[in-house]
């Protein structure tokens, strides 16, 4: 099969034009998790769904379901993205929402409930903003247990499901910040597992922080829950000491992946025994052909598309 290598791009959680920011320091979590009606159940992998809200509604994951049996196409649906911010003032690290994921956790009412409601967990994923700050470049413990305490108090507050990490885009050593150390991510997950033992904490497989995860004889890997190929329309085991069951080789980009590679890619998925699979950019359309071409390899059915 033609690997076709694209990274993603995603512009639009990059923005620096003047957004919403939060820093969420000490701030008393509020929030509470949607209680679930369980779905009908499926056998096979994990589906994962990557949404952009600066152009797409969160609600178009709970969109899609088996024909054979009824049960959510979509396992995980992970808010595209927040952002690892640096504040030159204090030289510290603090979490940034842009105004369109801010819109999303203000409204985790009609936005995330209902689809943790129909069983499928949201998580959100954060990303550099070119500023400097990372996950690899953290100078001290204490740092990165400080943000890793914004992670978690957010993940509280909005009532989610977890953090996903992306380590791209940091743009490390800008605004006079260091550059990736192997201490950092380390402590960074480390402490974040602490504090949200029962949530998912997901690794994006690129980047500095990816290839930084033992310090000091600790080893981070199996404080994920699961870890993703980060090349859409491509096959690549990410290099984490986890079993298959927690691991995507297989990511697509969905309405650009070619549903031969998509189901191509689905089909090795379950011949070679993995338990994950990616897809990144559900959009407001109905993708119904583009995921059925997976989800007919991994759960033997169609899907259907309920606007």
């Amino acid at each position: 099969m033609l690997h076709l290598i694209r990274r993603r791009v995603r512009t639009a959680a990059l923005a620096l034009s003047a957004i919403a920011a939060l820093a969420i320091g000490a701030t008393a979590p509020t929030g509470a998790a949607a209680a679930t009606t369980p779905a009908p159940r499926k056998q096979g992998p994990t589906s994962v769904a990557y949404v952009e809200v600066n152009n797409h509604s969160m609600l178009n994951v709970g969109k899609y379901t088996l024909a054979n049996g009824g049960g959510n196409v979509f396992d995980v649906a992970v808010i595209f993205a927040a952002n690892i911010n640096y504040n030159t003032d204090t030289k510290t690290a603090y979490l940034h929402f842009n105004e369109n994921v801010q819109r999303v956790l203000d409204n985790v009412a009609t936005e995330v409930r209902p689809l943790q409601r129909k069983g499928i967990k949201v998580t959100l994923s954060v990303l550099g903003n070119h500023q400097g700050a990372g996950f690899a470049n953290f100078p001290s413990q204490q740092a990165a247990s400080a943000f890793a305490k914004q992670l978690s108090d957010t993940v509280a507050k909005y009532g989610l499901d977890g953090i996903d990490f992306d380590d791209e885009y940091a743009k490390y050593g800008t605004n006079g910040t260091g550059q990736p150390n192997n201490s950092s991510f380390v402590h960074l997950v480390t402490a974040l597992r602490a504090n949200m033992p029962n949530k998912i904490i997901s690794l994006y497989n690129i980047g500095p922080s990816a290839s930084r995860l033992s310090y000091g004889g600790v080893n981070i890997s199996s404080k994920f829950d699961y870890a993703w190929n980060p090349y859409y329309g491509t096959w690549q085991v990410p290099g984490i000491a986890l079993p298959k069951s927690k691991l995507s080789p297989a990511a697509v980009e969905i309405g650009r992946t070619p549903q031969s590679t998509t189901a191509d890619l689905a089909r090795r998925t379950v011949r070679e025994g993995y338990g994950v699979y990616l897809t990144y950019n559900l959009d407001n359309t109905d993708r119904s052909a583009d995921v059925s071409a997976f989800t007919r390899e991994l759960y033997g059915s169609d899907a259907v598309y309920t606007p």
